[in-house]
């Protein structure tokens, strides 16, 4: 009865003091967020993550399509679908850090958090030059758009906070369009000592042009395949790759929607369910291209459809671990894979558990 009384008695008190504890432990968790260094628990090497592993199918677990890659210093966003800028902060990968943004291309579930992304870029970094926004051609429309609609906003900020928190010249993106032709070479867009960045055509038709990047720093590499079907660009960016980060749309789960969409007279999305089978790559598939490639590690994103339980990653990738000798992941929000320059050696992380 005593031990009962004392426990009763500690559960009392710590419900009392609930409110200075969470307190407290907001104070530790925005002190790290703050810190001077965010990547400071990193070592110097590439690192991809994912701010978004999901499409445009609701899916309360998943971001929007956006992928992140950090090459010693520098930070690339590749897409920006909903809800992946908060994941960048969550992650404890600033937006205000955000070197360069690269879109694979301009379907409206890898923009459509653009407008955010640049806005907080500059708004909590104080940048004075706008982002440079690559993509292939019709990127410069888009970028447009996006900063017709958030001018307004722009006027409010700098009215508010003043040129030197929000300089009026940082404001925005730079658009850098580039050509992708189908049968035409990779396309360079950054080449230094140190790192190498590069573009090549995918097959995502009546979407085009469709792309996908390469990252090289440091003789460590990752592939980003971009929305595609079984392409043989990825597979020849991807020989001998340390990482390829794969869309990935499971046709026997797809199917389910699909027919219950028919059953209940729900047309449109009968019609649309059938009609993604033909520019989305199964993870089988995926598998082997990864296999003939030599790829060391394979991780999924754009998962289609939702996962809403854990126990379905098994039907979505099927075979897929018989067909790829290295590791595969199911991505999910927040992770991060790293690979240490001057090695091989390959980590996981999440870094939505780790900083929350």
């Amino acid at each position: 009865m005593a031990l009962a009384a004392a426990v009763g008695l500690a559960g009392g008190l710590a419900w009392t003091a609930r409110g200075p504890i969470a307190v407290a432990a907001m104070e530790r968790i925005y002190d790290r967020a703050m810190e001077a260094d965010p990547y400071r628990d990193l070592p110097d090497g590439l690192h991809v993550g994912l701010c978004g592993s999901g499409s445009p199918m609701p899916d309360p677990t998943r971001a929007g399509p956006c992928t992140v890659v950090l090459a010693g210093g520098q930070l690339f966003v590749i897409d920006a679908g909903a809800g992946g800028t908060k994941n960048l902060s969550l992650m404890n990968l600033p937006p205000a850090r955000v070197d360069a943004i690269l879109l694979t291309h301009v379907h409206s579930d890898h923009i459509d958090d653009l407008g955010e992304l640049m806005l907080q870029r500059w708004a909590s970094g104080a940048r004075t030059a706008p982002v440079p926004v690559y993509g292939p051609t019709g990127v410069e429309t888009v970028l447009a758009g996006f900063q017709e609609a958030y001018r307004i906003d722009r006027g409010f900020r700098v009215a508010h906070h003043g040129e030197k928190v929000t300089p009026t010249s940082g404001f925005g993106g730079v658009a850098h369009p580039f050509a992708a032709p189908r049968e035409g070479p990779d396309v360079v867009l950054i080449d230094t000592p140190d790192l190498k960045v590069t573009a090549f055509p995918v097959e995502h038709e009546p979407v085009e042009p469709a792309v996908g990047y390469k990252f090289v720093y440091k003789g460590r590499s990752v592939v980003i395949s971009g929305d595609t079907a079984a392409s043989r660009r990825v597979e020849a960016a991807s020989k001998g790759v340390d990482v390829l980060v794969h869309e990935g749309l499971a046709p026997n789960l797809v199917e389910i929607q699909n027919k219950a969409a028919t059953a209940h007279g729900r047309t449109n999305l009968a019609a649309i369910t059938h009609d993604i089978l033909s520019y989305h790559t199964p993870p089988e598939e995926a598998a082997r291209i990864a296999e003939r490639a030599g790829a060391r590690y394979l991780l999924f994103t754009h998962v289609i459809p939702p996962l809403p339980m854990r126990a379905l990653e098994g039907p979505f990738l099927g075979d897929s671990r018989k067909l790829f000798s290295g590791e595969i992941r199911v991505g999910h929000d927040g992770d991060l894979i790293t690979l240490p320059a001057g090695g091989d050696a390959i980590s996981y992380s999440n870094r939505l558990t780790i900083f929350r």
